[in-house]
């Protein structure tokens, strides 16, 4: 473990969604390419989301967790993964699929880097990049998937502290056709990038990913 996750680590009562759901209500789920039952459904959001909710329902939970460095077939869907000499499909954040207007939240104390709607099937939509600044170890959380309208009055170099409400989570219509969800991504080096940033990456360039963008669960300490 190097210095930067030491103090990820060291963070404690770390939440990005709505406090009221205990940590004994989220319940993993299997989203990868090794799971045949995801082949009919993953084009259809409306059949995701019953997926989604069927496997909740089960665990008696309310928010079904996972997916870092996953690889998955959702991408599939579109063309924004892929390129004559690329095709990205691992997953580098952690998605947290709840319903449409779950509170998110500020992981830690910092800063809004950017607001941005990153339109298009397959993207973010409406996304938050905050800035913090821990042991003098600066990097950036990224917020993506959220509503419209809960990021309209939010603005750059706002102050934000531990646990304040930032958004609600976006539908289908507005997230980038997915089932409602949080992508939740630690960067410890953002470079040039504003307002985006990848969330998933190809088998080539995961070794930069995974060092640039850590476990998320190191802050949020789910498992």
């Amino acid at each position: 473990m190097n210095d930067f996750e030491v103090v990820l680590l060291a963070q404690k009562n770390v939440f990005v969604l709505d406090k009221l759901i205990p940590i004994s209500k989220y319940s993993p789920i299997d989203l990868s390419n090794k799971n045949l039952e995801l082949a009919p459904i993953l084009t259809s959001p409306p059949e995701f989301e019953n997926y989604i909710d069927s496997n909740l329902a089960k665990s008696n939970a309310i928010v079904a967790f996972g997916g870092y460095l996953e690889k998955r077939n959702l991408y599939n869907q579109s063309t924004i993964f892929q390129s004559f000499d690329e095709v990205r499909n691992i997953h580098i954040g952690i998605d947290l699929w709840v319903k449409a207007g779950t509170t998110v939240l500020a992981a830690l104390d910092g800063i809004v880097f950017s607001i941005q709607n990153n339109v298009g099937i397959g993207n973010y939509g409406p996304t938050i990049i905050l800035e913090h600044k821990i042991e003098n170890q600066k990097f950036w959380t990224l917020y993506g998937h959220l509503s419209l309208d809960s990021v309209h009055d939010l603005k750059k170099g706002t102050a934000v502290s531990n646990g304040s409400v930032i958004a609600t989570l976006g539908i289908s219509a507005e997230n980038g056709n997915y089932a409602p969800h949080l992508h939740f991504q630690i960067i410890r080096d953002i470079n040039d990038f504003t307002g985006d940033y990848p969330g998933v990456c190809s088998e080539a360039k995961l070794s930069f990913y995974r060092n640039n963008c850590p476990d998320p669960n190191l802050l949020l300490k789910i498992k």
